[in-house]
């Protein structure tokens, strides 16, 4: 039984692995994953949320460069390794964007840009250090958004919002899901009628109107959207468990494991739920999508992830207005993000859908 077992995973690897689309997008989500867990590592501005704002340089274009004076502060907190590779750094230096400067009478003179304010600092604010260590040129290769903050690295971090919560709510949906549908589907009669009188309750809530309003009731947060997307997204997994459950109960090895004396319990999770994942796998990448849409939808109404948070869906709504003064691509760019990693999780779906149909 093991063999043949193992035997249908690898020619469904191999079906899987046919699909060019499907494999390309496996790749996509793993280097979205990578982004998401080292953001912090890979951005060029590693500050926590990357929320280093310049309004001097506020929504400039893709490539702009300058040159950027750190001074810094007194103020200085003890982080470790993992605290800055996790929560990023706590930069408490002032980053002051000038076009020139020079050393004179130990004094650093620059020029501020783009307004070329003359203005000097002495150099015993630089703690008798070279002052080259604290000018650098900065090169922003998405541009700046509204604040001046670095485009690039709000995309990086805020891989981690898409993709984080797509996790989350598909892990909240699958054991809510599977729990109540394979009650429902196993044991039928009185508690079949009721779990689908709930299930259709949910249903014919708009998933939007239910998700703002468990948002609401939970508060405005991080966490809270993770929670409150997952708790929307499970009556589709048991519907189709419920489905999956009523159809293969009637099979032989369920009615040899139930003259065994087995429990209902290991019936059911032990013989039945491991014989009937394929449709639920393929519905969880759609859930997936499905969770990353919702989010981007919640944060563009102001209920999702809070400021200064970054989120790919409040990206498009700071910058919405922007589409008709010019500078689309402050939209676009993170419009674009949330298209390629949802469609990343339909297409491998869809392959997933294909490997593991048996008809084929």
């Amino acid at each position: 039984m093991k063999t043949n077992t193992n035997s249908l995973t690898i020619l469904a690897l191999q079906k899987f692995k046919k699909n060019t689309i499907g494999v390309l997008s496996f790749w996509f989500i793993v280097l979205c994953g990578f982004v998401a867990i080292f953001a912090y590592a890979i951005a060029p501005d590693s500050s926590s949320n990357a929320n280093q704002m310049h309004l001097e340089i506020h929504s400039k274009k893709p490539g702009f460069e300058t040159l950027m004076l750190s001074i810094p502060s007194k103020n200085k907190t003890e982080q470790s390794f993992l605290n800055k590779l996790f929560f990023g750094s706590i930069n408490t230096n002032i980053e002051v964007p000038i076009s020139e400067y020079q050393m004179e009478n130990n004094e650093l003179n620059y020029t501020t840009f783009p307004q070329n304010i003359h203005k000097s600092i002495s150099i015993t604010s630089f703690q008798n250090k070279e002052i080259s260590n604290f000018i650098s040129k900065r090169k922003f290769y998405l541009g700046t958004d509204k604040y001046g903050r670095d485009l690039l690295s709000r995309m990086l971090v805020g891989t981690r919002i898409s993709f984080f919560i797509g996790f989350v709510a598909v892990f909240i949906s699958l054991v809510i899901g599977i729990s109540i549908g394979a009650t429902a589907g196993y044991f039928g009669g009185k508690v079949d009628t009721f779990i689908m009188w709930l299930i259709n309750i949910t249903w014919s809530i708009p998933t939007l109107l239910l998700v703002i309003a468990i948002t609401l009731a939970l508060g405005k947060g991080f966490w809270q959207v993770f929670i409150a997307v997952g708790l929307t997204m499970w009556v589709e997994v048991a519907r189709v468990v419920r489905g999956q459950i009523m159809s293969s109960k009637k099979m032989q090895y369920v009615e040899a494991a139930k003259a065994l004396g087995f429990s209902n319990f290991r019936i059911v999770f032990n013989h039945i739920l491991p014989n009937i994942m394929a449709p639920v796998i393929v519905i969880s990448a759609a859930n997936f999508a499905g969770a990353i849409l919702i989010e981007s939808g919640l944060s563009f109404l102001g209920i999702g992830a809070q400021p200064p948070t970054p989120s790919w869906g409040a990206m498009i709504k700071d910058h919405y207005s922007y589409i008709i003064l010019g500078k689309a691509y402050l939209a676009i760019i993170p419009g674009l993000a949330i298209m390629s990693l949802v469609m990343a999780f339909m297409l491998i779906g869809n392959a997933l859908r294909d490997a593991l149909d048996v008809k084929s």
